[in-house]
């Protein structure tokens, strides 16, 4: 039986190349690649770091905590605040209506005492209660409420109130000829505008 010569084999006796840059290694994406290592206590034990999560979410709850104890007591000043003002205002109020109410006080005695003496003479009851209501406007000035009962001024808006107009030859157009029932105070501290009539053009 004829023999032929075997074929050396390729695979065994072909030298190895190598392969330049690792291009002929399998891919790895599918294996995990290995992290830092974990810090580890003396002991062995997880260190500080091993809670990190925990002790961030602890930091962040104790932080809103306090911030809610700040917004509380904010709130509960503000309160205290306002009903402190409200008593003071009260309080200011209250010592406005006692001033007010003391100034006419004297009003009222020489009132009082015109009425007293009524049936002795009539014409001295007249300048009795001239003298009161001279008095009480006096009270109201010194309030800071001027009495306006002017007659040929020129009409203002912002201190009369025109409730008739009537046609006279001796008063330019628009000339307060009567006051029929007088003003007190001006600007923002009116009481109320004057009650006048005008003289209109013919």
């Amino acid at each position: 039986m004829p023999t032929y010569p075997q074929e050396p084999d390729r695979a065994a006796s072909d030298p190895v190349e190598p392969v330049p840059g690792g291009a002929g290694r399998p891919p790895r994406g599918d294996l995990p690649q290995p992290g830092p290592p974990r810090p580890e206590a003396a002991n062995g034990e997880p260190g500080p770091d091993a809670a990190g999560p925990e002790r961030a979410e602890d930091e962040y709850t104790t932080a809103i905590q306090e911030l809610e104890d700040r917004w509380r007591r904010a709130l509960a000043d503000l309160d205290n605040l306002r009903k402190r003002h409200a008593r003071e205002l009260e309080r200011e109020r209250a010592v406005e209506r006692s001033r007010t109410a003391a100034a006419f006080l004297p009003v009222l005695d020489n009132l009082e005492l015109a009425l007293t003496h009524a049936g002795a003479d009539p014409g001295a009851i007249v300048e009795g209660i001239r003298a009161v209501r001279d008095q009480a406007v006096n009270v109201l000035e010194l309030l800071g409420y001027p009495r306006h009962a002017e007659t040929g001024v020129a009409f203002d808006p912002a201190r009369h109130e025109v409730v008739g107009v009537v046609q006279d030859p001796d008063a330019p157009p628009g000339t307060v000829v009567e006051v029929l029932r007088p003003g007190y105070g001006d600007g923002e501290r009116q009481l109320r505008p004057a009650a006048v009539i005008v003289a209109k053009r013919e």
